[in-house]
């Protein structure tokens, strides 16, 4: 039988992947024992430099209260992205796949953690030592995470994350992929409820178990 894989493309500093944290949190749940659930960094803004413009932020924060008010998910708005912030999504991203070179079954627990810092605590987390500081909540060592952060690895495999979402045509987030040995199927682009997503999720494993299996 070929390995099925549901791969949930996103960003960390992506505010609808944010309202789908749930959700994403719910299929692994409930489908956990029947296709591995993966974690693809999209990248949203990397090695973005300027600071945002003010006009910029207002538009931003029009997106947070959609989100908030379509998924119920918790933000805080007032002071949120302060003068001069730059909205480069690269550095959270690396502190994730660095989280994951170290423990890769904190990698979802670490990036909902990332999420949460952001939207939420309005936490700074383009910043290296911020986010070792929300890499202690895993259990990980400031000092080993520092040292996956600047390597030269979790810079390469982000960039890698990057290039494969762009390869396979994923410019939205987040989305959700399935993937049976080497037939890959979008399933989802863009915030949706887990309500319309499971219709296609079980659509997706019917047709596994339809498809014609060669003879011995």
């Amino acid at each position: 039988m070929n390995e099925r894989k549901l791969w949930y493309v996103a960003d960390p500093m992506c505010s609808w992947c944010w309202g789908f944290s749930p959700v994403i949190e719910a299929i692994r749940r409930e489908y956990g024992s029947r296709f591995e659930v993966e974690l693809l960094l999209g990248g949203l803004r990397p090695g973005t430099q300027h600071p945002m413009p003010s006009a910029q932020r207002e538009q931003i924060l029009h997106h947070w209260r959609a989100v908030q008010q379509q998924t119920a998910q918790p933000f805080r708005f007032e002071g949120a992205m302060p003068e001069g912030f730059v909205y480069d999504t690269e550095p959270a991203s690396r502190a994730v796949i660095a989280v994951s070179l170290i423990n890769r079954e904190a990698i979802f627990s670490f990036f909902k953690i990332v999420q949460s810092a952001f939207y939420v605590e309005q936490q700074d987390v383009t910043n290296s030592i911020v986010l070792s500081q929300l890499a202690a909540r895993v259990g990980i060592d400031a000092q080993q995470f520092g040292q996956a952060f600047e390597s030269d690895i979790a810079k390469r495999l982000t960039l890698e994350h990057f290039q494969k979402a762009s390869q396979w045509g994923v410019h939205g987030f987040p989305t959700v992929i399935g993937q049976s040995g080497a037939d890959y199927r979008l399933l989802n682009t863009g915030y949706c409820s887990l309500d319309e997503l499971r219709p296609k999720l079980d659509g997706w494993l019917l047709d596994q178990l339809d498809t014609p299996r060669p003879s011995s």
